[in-house]
């Protein structure tokens, strides 16, 4: 299994620090709103990455943190009047509730921010004793001229770092230093005592003290999309490797690309910013899922109606071909060529940087190979049982919905008024109601 990592810009053999075990961190939300498709983008591809890698023998632990006391969350409570604590807890439910629907199950461990302060004052009390900290009267700042390799990860310069999250404070030695600790002394906002007065964390600090709790000051792999490069990971191998002495933090770094709608990057100004849940009222999870693998997980990806009605119809080639193999899964052999292909097809791309575009291409490689060939019981099992691995890696169900006999009258009163718009030559409605049924997962054809 080869791995991109965005440190070395290179596709490295997948090495885990403990034989056969995985120590994955990726970056959660920050919990003041409700999930939008770009967060949706990012879990599914690394939950299919963590589905993949317990399929191939390796032993998991995922961590995500839960951001629950940032700025963000501050203005939100200012704004609306609620406690941030209530905000944070709000919103994180139905984060996890996103996720669920999803079926981004892989995460072992949600770590909130909050539940970590006092690893998080220990991590920055020992950055502190080895130099590499110092206090103002605002707050605690890492000092990033005692950490030459700062950068490493982006390729950028420290000249380039923005203050983000964070208040421009003058009496920090450099522009540049990040926070690790504001103090907040005299406020209404949410603070926790330190040794440096009242206040709360600064966001680069959280991860770090919960990876370091967790997994020690070296794990495998810490994922997260693309714009958190920088500053965000450059700022955790600062402080990580600081306290630690050791490098790397990370053996592998993996960042999702960017997701647009239509072209554009998404934003609430816009009116193209698109929540998980605005998402599944119109679609169901599983072609969401699909439309995510079509497209490599370090490459951009461009949502639209079509492009997610196309997921749709492609998955459904996937779910009829399934559906046609009518026997019961169960172990046996078969020395169909067709198959041995595909299977070798499918592991070699999920072996390649998880890329699930050609290990797609290979399950319809297969459907169109076997079309015209008469299946015996042991080929349809085997091929069945393909699909069924296949179908646990992608977390996508590929049975389709039975219809209910309690709907059956109901149905047969929807059929008939479609056919009489068909005859009426109605055809925009009545392909409505048959690409809103098909969504509904009931197959419809002409």
């Amino acid at each position: 299994m080869h791995v991109y990592s965005t440190l070395t810009r290179s596709k490295e053999n997948f090495k885990t620090i403990n034989k056969n075990r995985v120590n994955l961190f990726v970056c959660g939300p920050t919990v003041y709103d409700d999930a939008h498709i770009g967060h949706g983008r990012t879990y599914i591809s690394f939950d299919t990455i963590k589905r993949y890698l317990e399929y191939s023998g390796y032993a998991v632990f995922y961590i995500q943190n839960i951001t629950d006391i940032d700025d963000k969350i501050i203005n939100r409570s200012k704004e609306s009047g609620i406690p941030a604590h209530d905000i944070a807890r709000k919103f994180e439910k139905r984060y996890i509730e996103d996720m669920t629907k999803l079926n981004v199950t892989g995460v072992n461990l949600f770590a909130r921010a909050t539940d970590h302060v006092d690893e998080i004052i220990d991590q920055i009390q020992r950055l502190i004793d080895k130099g590499y900290a110092y206090e103002t009267e605002d707050g605690v700042y890492f000092e990033i001229d005692k950490f030459p390799e700062f950068g490493k990860l982006s390729n950028r310069n420290v000249e380039e770092l923005e203050s983000h999250r964070d208040i421009a404070e003058t009496t920090k030695k450099n522009p540049q230093d990040f926070a690790l600790w504001k103090k907040r002394e005299g406020t209404d906002e949410p603070v926790w005592p330190s040794p440096w007065g009242n206040g709360r964390p600064g966001w680069h600090i959280e991860d770090t003290a919960i990876t370091e709790y967790y997994f020690g000051p070296q794990y495998d792999a810490h994922g997260g999309g693309l714009d958190l490069i920088f500053p965000h990971h450059e700022a955790e191998i600062t402080q990580m490797e600081a306290v630690s002495g050791k490098a790397p933090m990370v053996e592998f770094w993996l960042h999702t690309g960017f997701l647009n709608v239509n072209g554009e990057k998404m934003s609430k100004s816009l009116n193209n910013f698109i929540t998980i849940r605005d998402l599944l009222k119109d679609y169901d999870a599983d072609t969401f899922r699909f439309f995510v693998l079509s497209t490599h997980y370090r490459s951009p990806i461009d949502f639209s109606k079509d492009s997610l009605h196309q997921s749709q119809k492609s998955l459904e080639k996937i779910k009829k071909f399934y559906s046609s193999l009518d026997v019961e899964v169960s172990d046996v052999e078969s020395d169909l060529d067709e198959l041995k292909i595909a299977k070798e097809s499918f592991f070699n791309g999920m072996d390649d940087d998880f890329n699930t575009p050609k290990a797609i291409a290979a399950v319809f490689d297969l459907i169109n190979a076997v079309k015209n060939i008469k299946l015996n019981d042991n080929d349809k099992i085997a091929i069945k049982s393909f699909l069924d691995d296949v179908s646990n890696i992608f977390g996508i169900d590929f049975e389709i919905q039975e219809i209910s006999t309690d709907s059956d009258e109901l149905l047969d009163l929807i059929l008939n008024a479609r056919q009489e718009l068909r005859s009426a030559k109605q055809y925009d409605l009545s392909d409505k109601i048959r690409d809103d049924l098909n969504k509904l997962g009931y197959e419809i054809n002409d």
